[in-house]
C-alpha cells in the first residue's frame, strides 16, 4: 500500500522552473504546468501539473492538485497528488487522494487518506477476482 514511487525520485531530478522565495507570500490561486518550489507562502490552492517542491519554511493555506509533490513544509488544506512523498519535516492537516504515498518518520498527518490505483490496475485486479 505504502511505496516508494520512481516519479517521485525524477521530480527531485527535474528543472524547476518557478520558485517562490523564503519571504514571500502569495495570495490566490496559483496553475501552472511545470515544477513548481515554494519556499515562501501561499495563501491559496496550488494546481501545478509538473510537480510541486514544498521547502521546509514554505506553507500553503489551500488545496493542492499536481502529479507529484514532495513536502518538507506545512499544508493546511487539502491534497490530490498522483504522487506524494511527505518528509520528516513535513505536516500536512487535510484530506489526501493519492496512488502512492511515502511518509517519512517524524512526518505529520492529520486528515483521511484515499487511495486508488490508475483504472488499469483496478481493471486487471477486477479480472483476477
Amino acid at each position: 500500500m505504502f511505496k516508494k514511487n520512481n516519479q517521485i525520485k525524477d521530480l527531485n531530478q527535474q528543472e524547476i522552473s518557478t520558485i517562490i522565495g523564503l519571504g514571500f507570500t502569495i495570495t490566490g490561486e496559483l496553475k501552472g504546468k511545470a515544477v513548481i518550489r515554494i519556499d515562501g507562502t501561499v495563501i491559496g490552492n496550488v494546481n501545478v501539473e509538473g510537480g510541486i517542491v514544498l521547502g521546509e519554511k514554505g506553507m500553503i493555506k489551500g488545496d493542492i492538485q499536481t502529479d507529484s509533490a514532495i513536502i518538507y513544509g506545512r499544508v493546511n488544506g487539502n491534497v490530490k497528488a498522483l504522487n506524494l512523498e511527505i518528509k520528516k519535516t513535513g505536516k500536512v492537516n487535510g484530506d489526501i487522494k493519492t496512488e502512492a504515498i511515502e511518509i517519512e518518520m517524524g512526518a505529520q498527518y492529520n486528515g483521511k487518506l484515499e487511495m486508488h490505483q490508475s483504472g488499469k490496475t483496478e481493471e486487471k485486479v477486477a479480472v483476477k477476482a
